[in-house]
């Protein structure tokens, strides 16, 4: 089962749970279209349809994490969003996917709290304000790092360069007033 993760749109794909390095031989092999994808090659060219269906969705933003894991024909979709409208559409969009036979939607939709918008807005600024960060992360259609917030605690999503954007990533989120907590999971690219 191979799991992507959506935060990921700085150019690297993040691949877990199960993907081992591959190695001279497996380069070789004609059958894998995707260097980070295992399987046969009509499950690369599924993998990448969704993926570009789930980040082509018209309300996914900065404030939403998307992801899906593949069994067979069976994507199971996962994350949180902040609006209904998006899970829904991602449900849709997924379904009309080549070779998708069965789609289970576990996306999470965030609850209503005008705290959690403020938080939200608070942290996009510190983050994406910084001047190290804007540069490199803020003039994208999406931006790399995502910023989750359920209940007044932070979650930091995505893909940086490198530690010192992931650190300096984690000190503005936590510099915002009202957030509970901030789980920085955002990833360094190459890692």
């Amino acid at each position: 089962m191979n799991r992507i993760g959506f935060a990921l749109l700085a150019g690297a794909l993040l691949v877990s749970s199960g993907i081992a390095a591959k190695d001279k031989d497996a380069k070789d092999d004609k059958q894998h279209m995707d260097p980070y994808v295992t399987g046969p090659a009509s499950e690369a060219r599924m993998v990448r349809d969704i993926r570009h269906q789930l980040l082509t969705l018209p309300y996914y933003g900065v404030f939403d994490d998307l992801g899906f894991a593949v069994d067979g024909g069976t994507v199971t979709l996962l994350g949180e969003v902040t609006q209904p409208v998006l899970k829904d559409d991602a449900g849709r969009s997924v379904k009309r996917v080549e070779g998708v036979t069965n789609v289970i939607n576990r996306i999470e939709v965030l609850p209503l709290s005008p705290n959690d918008d403020r938080i939200r807005r608070d942290a996009y600024r510190a983050i994406y304000g910084d001047p190290t960060l804007s540069t490199r992360y803020g003039f994208r259609a999406l931006p790399s790092i995502h910023i989750i917030v359920k209940n007044g605690h932070v979650r930091l999503e995505g893909v940086v360069a490198n530690e010192m954007d992931r650190n300096i990533a984690g000190i503005r989120a936590n510099g915002v007033g009202g957030a509970f907590s901030v789980d920085n999971q955002l990833k360094v690219e190459g890692k």
